[in-house]
């Protein structure tokens, strides 16, 4: 389903809201002051709490094991990554004036800043690609199911998930089934046998999950669930080694939130290193 422009500006305004949002919760971490944030100036523009309200309501258990079944067969598209890259930029409107970046230079920004810190080859590669999962709003999904933070569905709703107040509409609040601390866990289970809300992490993390180290498959994976890793709300089904993992996704955060520098990566110049990156360590075509 391709988008009309009108739903492309509005997913990218929502994913830049969403954006703005964290980085507002978690200053500290950002080359930004909140006085910068797009939006915040207008309140009348930032529907994060809309937003918030619907990801809530609607996220429940039995819509994550449906949007699993619907997309990790990965058979909507076959794509080289540059292909991707390219694609997600039409989700940018030229004509918005607030818009700076597409999402080829959002994306170069990261990777630039791990690469310029001497990080590994496969961590700068993942930061390169740990946003390419928003492709699913140009496969028609709304921005609630795409972008936001993530969390445990099956379990009872940590009150320290950004608006805990609209967990009240989910239905799987008044289900003795998933409204428990455990839930449909087991205690320490391991986070690779727990689902999460369905957004671009997921899908991010099963289109690389067979191509990346773990230390980066957990990045894609779990880079929006600051419930855990800024909160640490979800100990108790973590494992060890989940523990041992996210000391990476800690490290990765710091860059996830460095989006939005004024500096334009050049692209052209740039995109030779990272395709030849990616050739090392992904297939010439990737499936979506």
């Amino acid at each position: 389903m391709e988008l009309s422009e009108e739903e492309k500006k509005e997913a990218h305004d929502m994913m830049e809201l969403w954006e703005d949002n964290v980085l507002a919760r978690y200053p500290e971490q950002s080359k930004k002051q909140k006085e910068d944030f797009r939006n915040y100036d207008n309140p009348t523009r930032d529907t994060v709490r809309e937003f918030y309200k619907q990801n809530h309501q609607y996220q429940t258990y039995g819509f994550v094991l449906e949007k699993e079944k619907e997309f990790l067969a990965l058979d909507r598209k076959k794509m080289t990554l540059w292909e991707a890259v390219e694609y997600l930029n039409t989700l940018v409107d030229d004509s918005d004036p607030g818009i700076d970046l597409d999402q080829t230079q959002h994306l170069l920004q990261t990777s630039e800043a791990i690469r310029a810190d001497g990080h590994p080859d496969w961590f700068i590669l993942t930061g390169f690609l740990h946003d390419l999962g928003k492709v699913l709003c140009l496969f028609g999904e709304p921005q609630w199911a795409v972008v936001g933070d993530t969390f445990p569905v099956g379990c009872k709703f940590s009150d320290k998930i950004v608006y805990p107040e609209f967990f009240k509409s989910n239905p799987d609040t008044q289900d003795e089934r998933f409204n428990t601390l455990l839930g449909v866990y087991e205690e320490h289970c391991g986070l690779n046998n727990v689902h999460m809300s369905w957004g671009h992490d997921e899908y991010i993390y099963h289109i690389m999950k067979d191509h990346l180290p773990e230390e980066g498959l957990y990045m894609l994976r779990y880079h929006s669930f600051y419930a855990q890793h800024r909160e640490k709300s979800y100990d108790h089904l973590m494992s060890k080694h989940d523990h041992e993992m996210f000391e990476w996704v800690q490290k990765f955060n710091v860059y996830d939130l460095y989006t939005k520098a004024p500096e334009r990566p050049d692209v052209e110049k740039l995109r030779p290193y990272y395709e030849d990156l990616a050739s090392k360590y992904l297939p010439d075509v990737l499936r979506f």
